[in-house]
């Protein structure tokens, strides 16, 4: 079987962007050549390795196989090239990263100062939901990934680098934010705008609300913060949502962050990679760094209700 180191690359970038001219757009060469390596690639194998319905890109079994060895002999290749330039002395290399949608509020931040302490590294991000953070996961297609709540079902390595507490908030003229104190059953009346169901701030806010026996009524489940808060600030209900998230809507005089019993929620943030995964230098010095750094984008440790005169 012939097959060439770039024929693998080309291959792994239609993986990610399901779309020939992706991968030529991506890596920048032009669509001709790209054609003709993936079908140059097919003739080796001697099996069609994906197929095209309904203008959708989708992997053959074998397509499947191949990305899966092409993964790992690409990688391995680019640990060796991070372990050459590690032994002479240099910190370079690729990074790739991928992060819960909620963490984008603070990892960007975080990133960019790692890049100008590294500049030779090379990062790429991720931001999705946590089920495309799982199965990012389960691929085995990045260094790391950051998330509050890790999965249970697969073998993981978890080290927590910073708290993620959870806050209920309404806007800012709901009687409720003139209240010091409110307990958990004042709220039975009080319709909920929450994130989607398998979302880490959804799954943490369901364990919760079970274990005080409360039974939130949902009007709306979103799969965005910016949705809810805007729809919080609209009046049409209270959520549960990270401190993180809260940005310049707090600061803006559009939210308060209700003293509820029991609130804030505890949760953290989790670097997640894979247990046994041999972790690039790249993944190694960012772990460190998100270690020794993340105090620097850390929420506050309360936040306060905005209170009205009575």
């Amino acid at each position: 079987m012939n097959v060439t180191f770039r024929q693998l690359q080309l291959f792994l970038a239609l993986t990610e962007t399901r779309s020939v001219t992706g991968v030529a757009r991506w890596l920048h060469v032009s669509q001709p050549t790209v054609s003709m390596q993936l079908r140059e690639l097919a003739e080796s194998v001697g099996l069609p390795l994906y197929e095209i319905t309904s203008k959708r890109l989708a992997l053959t079994a074998a397509g499947e196989e191949l990305a899966r060895s092409a993964r790992a002999m690409v990688g391995e290749w680019s640990a060796f090239e991070q372990r050459i330039a590690e032994m002479r002395g240099m910190t370079r290399g690729q990074l790739r990263v991928s992060v819960v949608s909620t963490a984008k509020y603070f990892i960007p931040r975080l990133l960019g100062a790692f890049c100008r302490e590294y500049p030779e590294i090379e990062v790429s991000l991720e931001v999705l939901n946590r089920e495309g953070i799982v199965n990012r996961l389960r691929g085995n297609l990045d260094d790391c990934y950051v998330m509050s709540m890790p999965p249970a079902d697969l073998d993981v390595e978890k080290r927590i680098f910073m708290a993620n507490p959870l806050v209920l908030i309404a806007p800012c003229g709901h009687p409720l934010a003139r209240k010091r104190r409110v307990e958990l059953q004042q709220l039975a009346q009080e319709r909920f705008i929450l994130r989607e169901r398998g979302s880490g701030t959804r799954l943490a806010c369901d364990k919760f609300f079970a274990e005080q026996n409360f039974q939130p009524t949902v009007r709306l489940e979103f799969g965005s913060n910016e949705a809810i808060k805007q729809s919080v600030a609209g009046g049409m209900g209270l959520s549960v949502i990270s401190l993180h998230a809260l940005g310049e809507h707090y600061a803006a005089d559009s939210l308060a962050v209700l003293n509820v019993a029991g609130f804030p929620i505890h949760s953290n943030w989790y670097s997640v990679t894979l247990l046994g995964k041999r972790l690039s230098p790249p993944a190694v010095a960012f772990l460190e760094y998100l270690a020794a750094h993340a105090s620097q984008v850390e929420p506050r440790k309360s936040a306060p209700s905005r209170t009205h005169p009575r």
